[in-house]
């Protein structure tokens, strides 16, 4: 019989010489996914982090077993390319769930943008007396960008840690915890980006040409990323839907569309893992009804496979050498950074007059997640090695284990003090979408409230109508809107014209809507993208005037329903916040 023989069809699926590699890889993937997930369940009848679960398990299978010489699970190539797959998706999900571009861009000139400036600063600073030998030298022998690098992660917060602690305490949306948690969305970004800076020019010196090349290159990378993401990707998917109706065409474009996104980034010469982080916060601005169309296929394979597989890894790359490291220098990696990142984060707080700086500060010292995953990174790129990885995912194991009850006690503490706020007007409008979930306009929305006419003169708008922490309002006749007055607008017009001028005048037409069927968090993001604190509320047809809500209404809301008060009698709200306990 001519052709292929029974044999040589065999020797085909064997993949040649390969073959016994892709046989011990699968038993890895195998063992560490069955292991992993059924470890995850244990750990959470404990109340500890899953997390810590798939890193056991990888220390279980690999270096535990390997010490009794019958056997252990070892990497391989074909394990390395799914753990680069899951260190992007890994990254991605951060930049979806914990980073908000515009919500950062909105508290540039914030106080919670100064507490965490300082706050990144002075611990970055601190930690840099560890990773460097400026003053005393702990044995690292790193480079200044792979010091820079390892400062980052040794002072960065988890929001991730963080949002878990504040949420199963109750204090998300107090006063005490949304200030906590501004800030520290806010520190993580920065670091991030200076964790990313480092790692991707790790090879290369520093240099002040260098420094604003590869500012341009994240810029200009950004803004490519935020195009194909916010206003390419969402039509594209839609129109690609009605067309060609493909099962999980969204996932495929997605997943298509994030590798592509890393090639781009590996190709100018930024890390892939930074790519990913950015492709992330270019889609966390999507509404909401587009978010839960695409999102939940990629999340479900990466917190079912590629997640697991990932912080699995970095169990299995831990080694007991860790032990050879001398004892100050384990002292100065351990206690140095959790010195550094408790002083800046009280500075940053006190500095910019936040409530109860203490609280601020260790709420900002959550961390250990995000933080191994970068461990792992910087370890497979050789900034740092086995010994100081091992060691270093260790501590990150301790700050899982204990620093959420100090969180918890710090902020339950502060919470019980009579001097704070009753609500916070200031917290930039993208980061309340954080805590604001299935929530509609129609559920918040009082229509009993009353509008200033445009009849109404300068001046006695702003004696009668003028409330703090508001400087949008609606202006509506009769029931019908006629626009935005805005209060910056007003500062251009003489005040000896106040009295003649009518708000007819000065009020802006051309505004953009809500509707009551609308998503809280959508309606939001268009406030944040229009510099609005006040957004007009219509029916969707008809487009008659039904009311309004402020910024300020939905952090009201927010506060008065954790803290048990009675609400506004036009309606009831519910609040839910987002998971984020594997991120």
């Amino acid at each position: 019989m001519e052709g292929f023989s029974l044999q040589e069809i065999v020797d085909l699926f064997r993949f040649g010489e390969h073959a016994h590699e892709l046989h011990q890889s699968l038993l890895t993937l195998g063992m560490l996914i069955i292991v992993a997930k059924l470890a995850e369940g244990v750990f959470r009848r404990l109340r500890l982090n899953s997390i810590i679960a798939y890193a056991a398990t990888g220390m279980l299978l690999g270096p535990v077993m390997e010490l009794t010489g019958v056997w252990w699970i070892e990497s391989s190539l074909h394990l390395e390319l799914v753990l680069a797959l899951g260190v992007f998706i890994f990254f991605f999900l951060i930049g979806l769930d914990e980073v908000d571009i515009s919500s950062f861009m909105s508290s540039l000139k914030g106080h919670y943008f100064l507490a965490a400036v300082l706050s990144v600063i002075v611990s970055l600073s601190i930690s840099m007396l560890v990773t460097t030998d400026l003053v005393f030298d702990f044995g690292l022998k790193l480079n200044f960008t792979e010091s820079l690098a390892l400062a980052g992660v040794l002072s960065m917060t988890s929001l991730g840690i963080v949002a878990k602690v504040l949420t199963d305490g109750g204090h998300l949306k107090q006063p005490v915890g949304l200030q906590i948690f501004t800030v520290v969305i806010i520190a993580e970004l920065i670091a991030l980006l200076v964790i990313g800076f480092s790692i991707g020019e790790h090879a290369h010196q520093l240099s002040p040409v260098g420094i604003l090349i590869l500012l341009g290159k994240v810029a200009g990378f950004s803004v490519v990323t935020w195009v194909l993401s916010s206003r390419v990707l969402p039509p594209l998917v839609a129109g690609l839907q009605r067309v060609i109706q493909v099962p999980q065409l969204s996932l495929g474009l997605l997943l298509g569309m994030l590798f592509l996104i890393v090639y781009g980034a590996e190709a100018v010469g930024l890390h892939g893992s930074l790519g990913a982080l950015l492709f992330g916060a270019s889609l966390s601005s999507l509404p909401y009804q587009v978010q839960r169309e695409i999102i939940p296929g990629i999340r479900s394979v990466a917190e079912g496979f590629f997640v697991p597989l990932f912080f699995a890894s970095a169990g299995l790359s831990f080694s007991f050498t860790f032990a050879t490291l001398p004892l100050g220098a384990m002292a100065g990696l351990a206690l140095i950074p959790l010195l550094g990142n408790f002083t800046g984060a009280f500075i940053g707080a006190y500095v910019s007059r936040l409530a109860v700086p203490y609280a601020v500060a260790t709420g900002l010292m959550g961390k250990g997640v995000a933080e191994i995953a970068l461990l792992l990174v910087m370890w497979n790129s050789g900034i740092i090695d086995e010994v100081v990885f091992s060691f270093l995912v260790l501590v990150m194991f301790c700050y899982i284990l204990f620093m959420p009850s100090v969180i918890s006690f710090a902020v339950s503490r502060a919470s019980r003090r009579t001097d704070l706020p009753a609500q916070l007007d200031d917290i930039p409008l993208g980061i309340v979408r954080f805590a604001l979930e299935d929530i509609k306009i129609d559920d918040i929305l009082d229509r009993s409230r009353r509008h200033p006419a445009s009849s109404v003169t300068v001046r006695d708008f702003t004696e009668q109508w003028i409330v703090p922490h508001q400087p949008h309002y609606v202006v509506a006749d009769k029931g019908a809107l006629v626009g935005i007055v805005s209060l910056e607008m007003l500062r251009y017009l003489p005040k000896d014209a106040w009295g003649k001028t009518q708000l007819d005048a000065v009020v802006r037409r051309q505004t953009p809507l809500a509707y009551p069927d609308e998503q809280v968090e959508d309606v939001l993001h268009r406030m944040s993208e229009s510099s609005l604190s006040v957004m007009p509320v219509v029916e969707r047809d008809s487009e008659k005037f039904l009311g309004a809500v402020t910024s300020s209404d939905i952090i009201q809301l927010m506060t008065m329903e954790t803290m048990g008060e009675n609400r506004p009698p036009h309606r009831s709200v519910k609040t839910s916040t987002r998971s984020r306990q594997n991120h």
